[in-house]
């Protein structure tokens, strides 16, 4: 089995796509090669952000490695929150704080389409490659479902009626902005 370095400490992001993978690859984070250090998302886009956070990698520890970074892209709130959809209400990236921040922003709009996108920058070989999956949806009115995590109980993905948190893994690993980046990731690296 091969192992990939994801550049994150978040548990959650590296436990869904060892699932997305389904078994092929030992998915490692940034704890489980010794690195501490919260690397600071300073870029103004997500495809900044998601290179300079494997770079870090490459440079400090010298392995091969990908990353990614996150957004949901709200249209009645002109692309927000986007790159800043883990701190929206915050720094501490209060999930809570964040979707209540979201559902009052959008309190009274009609149009509550949103995007979540996920970019990841694969650093191998000495090569350079981004890769993006969209997920177009919209957000609910309120929180449901018990499943999932972030953004998960107020996005409802296209073609669907329920919440990420209502769907749960199984259709989650299948539809989501992250699946659809980590297919382009496993093609890459299977090519």
């Amino acid at each position: 089995m091969k192992t990939l370095v994801f550049a994150t400490h978040n548990a959650n992001k590296a436990r869904e796509v060892e699932q997305i993978l389904g078994g092929q690859y030992q998915v490692k984070t940034l704890s489980d090669i010794g690195c501490t250090e919260e690397i600071e998302e300073t870029e103004p886009t997500l495809e900044g952000n998601a290179l300079l956070k494997a770079r870090f990698v490459k440079e400090r520890y010298g392995f091969d490695c990908f990353s990614e970074d996150t957004g949901l892209e709200v249209a009645a709130l002109d692309g927000a929150p986007g790159v800043h959809t883990a701190r929206y209400a915050g720094d501490d990236k209060n999930p809570e704080a964040n979707i209540a921040l979201l559902l009052r922003n959008l309190d009274g709009q009609s149009d509550r389409r949103a995007t979540f996108r996920t970019v990841i920058a694969l650093l191998m070989d000495g090569q350079e490659i981004l890769l993006e999956g969209a997920c177009p949806g919209s957000i609910a009115n309120a929180k449901r479902g018990l499943k999932g995590w972030g953004y998960d109980p107020v996005f409802i993905p296209e073609g669907y009626d329920q919440t990420f948190a209502e769907l749960g893994d199984v259709v989650k690993n299948q539809v989501s902005h992250r699946a659809r980046a980590m297919a382009k990731l496993v093609d890459q690296l299977c090519s």
